[in-house]
Order: structure tokens, then sequence, then C-alpha cells
């Protein structure tokens, strides 16, 4: 039985390794037939454009379980003094933990998808008025 894997393309580690200025670390949450959870890395290319980087199957994902995979992914930067500038996660504290650990040398960015929503779900209570709620979203 397979319960934890790390792959990436041979493709994707050349790209990884020529631009690794920005990554996105995100997970799903056992929505497969087998009920692991899928950690993906995705790259930002200096033009804009995104790619997978590498994937990982997790049995759990506990700080052990989000370690290893992190440490696989480090493992394909082929200079051990070149690694990303900036990762981007959401507010997973296990692999926000695991960033800094794991990647000292990167600054660990939250998506904003993920702040938006966090202020949405705490501050419509607060702003009573329609149009001023308005306001608030788009600043």
């Amino acid at each position: 039985m397979v319960r934890d894997i790390f792959w990436c393309h041979p493709d994707a580690v050349k790209l990884v390794n020529a631009c690794n200025f920005v990554f996105l670390i995100d997970s799903t949450y056992k929505t497969n037939r087998y009920k692991l959870s899928l950690l993906d890395f995705v790259e930002v290319t200096p033009t804009g454009m995104t790619f997978s980087a590498g994937f990982a199957y997790l049995k759990s994902e506990n700080l052990n379980n989000v370690v290893w995979p992190l440490e696989c992914f480090r493992g394909i930067f082929l200079r051990r003094d070149v690694f990303p500038g900036v990762i981007v996660t959401d507010r997973d504290l296990a692999l926000m933990n695991t960033v800094k650990t794991v990647f000292p040398e990167s600054t660990n960015l939250l998506c904003n998808f993920h702040i938006s929503k966090n202020v949405k779900a705490k501050c419509k209570s607060l702003i009573g008025q329609r149009n001023a709620w308005d306001y608030v979203m788009n600043a």
C-alpha cells in the first residue's frame, strides 16, 4: 500500500532550476478515491505563467508528514545556494511552520484568496450597510 509519494516531471526540474522566484504550495484534503491529501507545488515564472513543479500524496497532514515532501522538493534544486525567494501558502499552520524550517531563506506569504476569505468571514458582521461593505471589499 502506497502511503506517501512525491513526484515531479524531469522538465519541471529544469524549469524549477531555471527560474525559482515564487512558488505556491497548497493541499487538497482527501478528495480522491484513496482519501489521500494531494500537496501541489506550483511555480510562477517571471512572465506570470504557472506550471506544476511537483506533487505529493500524503496519508495524513501532521507536521512530520508535511516535512518529508518539502524536503523532497528542496532536493530537486540543483544548486544548494539558490532556493525560492517567496513561497505562498494558505493558512495551514503545519505547512507554514514546515516552510520556515525547510526553506529558512525564503519569505513565506499568505495567499490573497485566503486573506480575502478571512476578511469576509470576520468583518462582514461589523459593517451594517451594504454600500459600505462593497466599498471595504473593493478597497
